[in-house]
């Protein structure tokens, strides 16, 4: 009996210490492989989907090693990309770790809420459908991670999140001197100057000429608000040019017929936007048109405006004729 027992002893610490070699050693991927572990699955059900996928080739060795390490239980669920010959211990630590894959995706700031939700609806590795667009100018630009199977509304609570903290912090720094009376006000404002300059070292110079405006009680005259008013969140989905018929048909958001602010953001500003009308320049400056560069020419006098517009319509007419001219 006692021979029985020490050679049950020495079979049973064999068997281990091979479990052990086999936990520690060298997996058989022969090239990182990404796998998905479902949401809802056993710690048995992970180990043979790991066995299928080639991550592991002894399923029970993986139970065992992970019921010594006490990590039932723990092995969280996501994608994850196993790294070549990755060890048990190594997948085990993986998924206890939930260093699941970080996807991204990018929103352009000054996109509206209608462009936000399409391109979330674009990204394949997002789940669920967004029943309802958010307000304009509720959500935050920015490049943000997330892992595969996080749902679009998750993904747009994020980003209200994130544009309510921005936000704050801009409004709590903000020049009580300056011309606008709400945190609201500041976002329909930022919505503009992201509008009318994709260049950095402009916004806040497009931002002091609308504030130069707003205390002269002139109206601010932006084109893009006319666009936001004929045609709502899909105004900037493609180049359209104003006509003469639209400029002078009523809109509510055209600041060519009304005075002060349209009646909300025509888009998503980013942090740089929101900056700008916080901390514009200091120039006396109330006009700007563009200067052919991709930039613009600012003015403080009509007629030094009208000069500058003079110079754009001939670089127009010059390219228009070379247009036409096969050049």
């Amino acid at each position: 009996m006692f021979t029985f027992l020490l050679l049950l002893i020495i079979a049973g610490g064999a068997v281990l210490y091979i479990g052990v070699l086999q936990f520690e050693g060298d997996g058989p991927l022969e090239q990182a492989r990404t796998v998905m572990v479902p949401r809802g699955q056993g710690t048995r059900d992970i180990a043979q989907l790991l066995e299928r996928e080639g991550v592991i080739d002894q399923s029970w060795v993986f139970l065992g090693g992970v019921a010594l390490s006490q990590a039932r239980g723990d092995l969280k669920a996501g994608e994850y990309l196993f790294p070549e010959r990755a060890s048990m211990r190594e997948v085990m630590d993986i998924l206890v770790e939930g260093k699941a894959i970080l996807h991204t995706v990018t929103i352009p700031e000054g996109y509206t809420s209608a462009q936000i939700v399409r391109r979330l609806q674009e990204d394949e590795t997002l789940v669920g459908q967004i029943e309802e667009i958010p307000a304009e100018g509720t959500l935050l630009p920015e490049t943000y991670k997330f892992n595969r199977g996080t749902t679009r509304k998750q993904m747009l609570d994020r980003m209200a999140r994130a544009h309510d903290r921005v936000v704050a912090e801009m409004w709590d720094r903000r020049d009580e001197d300056l011309p606008i009376e709400t945190p609201e006000q500041m976002i329909i404002l930022a919505s503009i100057v992201e509008k009318e300059t994709g260049r950095a070292d402009e916004r806040p110079r497009v931002a002091a000429v609308f504030h130069n405006r707003l205390r002269q009680r002139m109206r601010l005259q932006s084109d893009p608000t006319i666009l936001y008013g004929l045609f709502g969140g899909n105004a900037f989905d493609e180049p359209r040019t104003i006509t003469r018929s639209q400029l002078d048909a009523p809109n509510p958001y055209s600041t060519y017929q009304i005075n002060g602010l349209p009646p909300t953001p025509i888009g998503n500003p980013g942090r740089a936007a929101l900056e700008a009308v916080i901390n514009p320049a200091e120039t006396n400056e109330l006009y700007f048109v563009a200067d052919g560069t991709g930039g613009h020419a600012f003015a403080k006098t009509l007629d030094e405006h009208n000069q500058n517009v003079a110079k754009w319509r001939a670089i127009e007419r010059e390219r228009a004729e070379g247009a036409s001219n096969g050049g």
